[in-house]
């Protein structure tokens, strides 16, 4: 049988304690002149008779709908549900729903996935664009989470400076010989990791860059990048811009009987949730995702709360666009046994830059 019993609304709470319906209003809101011992008493007041806000009516009242999308390139990178869960925690704290919308690395449906949150009518977007596209003015306010090169990016890691980590690790490690891997060049987050990686390298070492779609394209998914044959050259070094290249890295150095760390170090990208347990641990670059997350949704919603005008931008934008990114050192990497002791003379690196020039729109 249906109870009959209906959710108490603020008239309720007000008749409980002997105060005005919009007394109760701003309690709840937290708008208004309300004492704190009297805004305690009424949200406890709430609590007990399981009073529950209704959406439509603060959207009818404030003309918002108290959520925001979410639109991620792929759910299945275990990257982007520790970023999904930062900007939920974020948002959450703000007052704000979240609709996660996954484009599948598709433009065609990261312009949809868009399009049908606009339609949904949130109160703001977050993206983290799929490589190669670039975000410009849409119908209500956007925060971009690319990389600080990327056009109109609001916030990011900082993938120039956590690639300049890599590269001096392996250098204080006495390493010269580098092969950088990235799985596609389109990719700005992947560019700037790699130009990070390449700018601290010294003037007597080698790089050679393997782009893995350009491989695949000629030799098939999944096809071996010729690591070993890089080890018989003299390579030492293997730094992937993902933690998920860099266990594809590993495996085949392992299954050609090279051992790592010994005759071959590897670093990665991200701190993946098993980037820590697999054997050897992999060595890697940490993003501090729930920073990111607070600037882009305090940006995001700074935006959204400015008074309206046809001049100003929908593109949110942060005092703070980048964030500094960690090195987690961890067994893939060790020291050459013919390691130079001066090999960590920073003296040596080709380009001292601490971040990359900016690139212009296209």
């Amino acid at each position: 049988m249906a109870s009959n019993r209906q959710t108490p609304n603020m008239s309720v709470i007000a008749d409980a304690l002997g105060v005005s319906a919009a007394t109760v209003s701003n309690a709840l809101s937290g708008k208004g002149r309300v004492s704190p011992e009297l805004i305690e008493r009424v949200r406890a007041k709430a609590e007990e008779l399981g009073y529950v806000p209704s959406v439509t009516a603060r959207a009818l009242r404030t003309g918002r709908s108290g959520v925001i999308g979410l639109v991620l390139p792929n759910i299945s990178n275990p990257l982007f549900p520790q970023i999904a869960q930062a900007i939920e925690n974020a948002a959450a704290d703000a007052g704000y729903g979240v609709l996660i919308a996954d484009s599948s690395g598709d433009n065609a449906k990261q312009t949809l996935a868009i399009q049908r949150l606009i339609e949904r009518q949130v109160d703001g977007i977050v993206i983290v664009p799929r490589l190669g596209t670039r975000i410009a003015e849409l119908a209500c306010p956007v925060a971009v989470i690319d990389s600080p090169s990327t056009p109109n990016n609001t916030v990011s890691a900082d993938h120039w400076q956590g690639g300049q980590l890599v590269a001096e690790h392996l250098v204080d490690l006495g390493h010269r010989d580098f092969v950088l891997i990235g799985a596609n060049p389109l990719s700005n987050v992947q560019n700037d990791r790699i130009g990070g990686m390449k700018s601290r390298i010294p003037k007597d070492g080698r790089v050679d860059v393997i782009w893995i779609e350009r491989n695949e394209m000629v030799l098939g998914a999944g096809c071996p990048l010729g690591l070993k044959e890089k080890v018989e050259n003299g390579f030492t070094a293997f730094a992937a811009s993902s933690d998920l290249h860099a266990l594809r890295a590993l495996t085949e150095l392992q299954r050609a009987g090279i051992r790592v760390p010994n005759e071959a170090s590897v670093v990665g990208f991200d701190d993946l949730v098993w980037s820590s347990v697999v054997s050897p641990s992999i060595t890697t670059v940490r993003q501090d995702a729930v920073a990111i997350a607070d600037i882009a949704i305090g940006a995001l919603l700074a935006t959204i709360e400015r008074e309206p005008s046809p001049e100003a931008s929908n593109i949110a934008v942060a005092q703070c666009n980048r964030v500094p990114m960690a090195l987690v050192p961890r067994q893939t990497t060790a020291r050459l046994a013919t390691a130079d002791a001066s090999a960590s003379d920073n003296s040596s690196f080709a380009n001292s830059s601490s971040s990359p020039p900016e690139r212009n729109a296209p």
